[in-house]
């Protein structure tokens, strides 16, 4: 007993003494502390040769297989060329609006409402809360300016190009569309009025 008690004596005082600050001490399974598996962005050492793992990059100008790059511009430009050629390439059907619905619920609903009226708990919260899908600026709103939007982001809303890929965007535009509401038929000297106005409003908007 009394050596046991003198065992942690020695062991306390010890332990205070000066020792180095910028030691790690003892480590348990160094691995799980350094990985052994490359890094990315990092380099490595196979065989006494440095490899940068930058040499693993995909070969310049070629694109990843499925993956179609998006050549619109975040500009004024853009939009408007994405809302004059950009159409929807995925198929309509009831199943593609349900899963666009699915996307809308987890994604778009806490601020633009689950009608699309602009009136979800985030939205309202806002200096200006979105407008109502089916309001004089975005009821007629094109597929393409939709996709645009919910790629770069538009006014307030940021971009969820980052978190949704392109098949998925191009559901939540349909179900988009659904909200909007059957389209209004205009005739073509309102239509130019009504672009122009819709033009001065996101001028505004910035």
């Amino acid at each position: 007993m009394c050596g046991l008690t003198a065992a942690i004596l020695l062991t306390g005082f010890t332990s205070c003494g000066k020792r180095d600050v910028n030691s790690p001490g003892v480590e348990f399974m160094p691995d799980m502390y350094r990985s052994p598996s490359m890094e990315v962005y990092g380099t490595s050492v196979f065989n006494g040769d440095t490899i940068f793992s930058s040499q693993f990059l995909p070969v310049k100008g070629t694109i990843a297989r499925g993956y179609i790059p998006y050549g619109y511009p975040n500009t004024d430009e853009g939009y408007l060329q994405a809302g004059l050629n950009l159409k929807n390439p995925i198929a309509f059907s009831e199943s593609v609006v349900k899963e666009g619905e699915v996307l809308f619920g987890k994604y778009c609903i806490h601020c633009h409402g689950a009608s699309g009226a602009g009136d979800g708990k985030v939205g309202l919260k806002l200096p200006g809360p979105p407008p109502p899908y089916t309001s004089v600026a975005l009821k007629n709103l094109p597929e393409g300016k939709i996709f645009h939007s919910i790629t770069y982001g538009k006014g307030v809303m940021g971009n969820h190009a980052s978190i949704l890929t392109q098949e998925e965007r191009w559901k939540l535009v349909y179900y988009v569309q659904k909200l909007q509401g059957p389209k209004e038929t205009a005739s073509a000297d309102s239509t130019k009025t009504g672009n122009a106005k819709e033009i001065k409003k996101e001028e505004k908007t910035k």
